[in-house]
């Protein structure tokens, strides 16, 4: 797998319905927990490592619909692929609704359940990255002085030098060596990376 050392969780309260799918991961060579209940999951975050959680949708206690409202409510930010039995695909399309990446329909397909687990975690994966390229952005951001921070955002506007320097009540002169300064604070190769790291960083809107 891509995503080295991402575990998958397994929600179910059909013990047996757990242990066939631990060993299917598992003769993958993928990382597996698994729970008898939401509730159970949601016990031990969040002092475990996510990969991507797979759950069945009717459970007693928290369905799985209840457990993606809670990881919403909670802000945890992990692809949840749902189980459905036989005609529950409306309440598979209510759990999409509410963030669930995937569903499968009993009985499914080794491969295809794979195939989904594979694709939940590359996902994963790219969440990961991105969240480390945004904390690194805003590492770099909140070493800008007020007045680096000042001509970024006209940068970021499209402003030429005069016209921030002229709003800003600095010579021309000055702005330049603002922005020499940020573009090597932010390490920026180019105002359109600049304006990339802004967009990432929220500063500016995209829209």
């Amino acid at each position: 797998m891509s995503s080295e050392g991402a575990i998958v969780h397994i929600i179910d309260d059909d013990d047996a319905l757990r242990e066939s799918l631990a060993f299917l991961l598992s003769t993958a060579k993928i990382a597996v927990r698994s729970y008898a209940s939401a509730t159970a999951f949601l016990e031990q975050l969040p002092n475990v490592d996510l990969g991507c959680v797979i759950t069945d949708v009717r459970m007693p206690e928290l369905s799985g619909i209840d457990l993606l409202k809670r990881l919403k409510e909670r802000k945890i930010d992990v692809p949840v692929i749902v189980i459905t039995g036989h005609g529950d695909v409306p309440l598979a399309v209510e759990a999409m609704k509410f963030g669930a990446v995937d569903f499968l329909e009993k009985p499914f397909d080794d491969k295809l359940l794979l195939a989904a687990v594979q694709s939940a975690l590359r996902e994963h994966e790219g969440q990961s990255k991105r969240l480390t390229e945004r904390t690194a952005i805003e590492n770099r951001l909140a070493a800008l002085s007020k007045r680096e921070r000042d001509v970024l955002l006209g940068l970021v506007a499209g402003r030429a030098n005069k016209q921030i320097a002229f709003d800003l009540g600095i010579s021309p002169r000055t702005v330049e060596i603002y922005r020499a300064n940020l573009m090597e604070k932010m390490r920026a190769a180019s105002l359109s990376d600049l304006v990339r790291m802004a967009l990432i960083a929220e500063i500016v809107s995209s829209s």
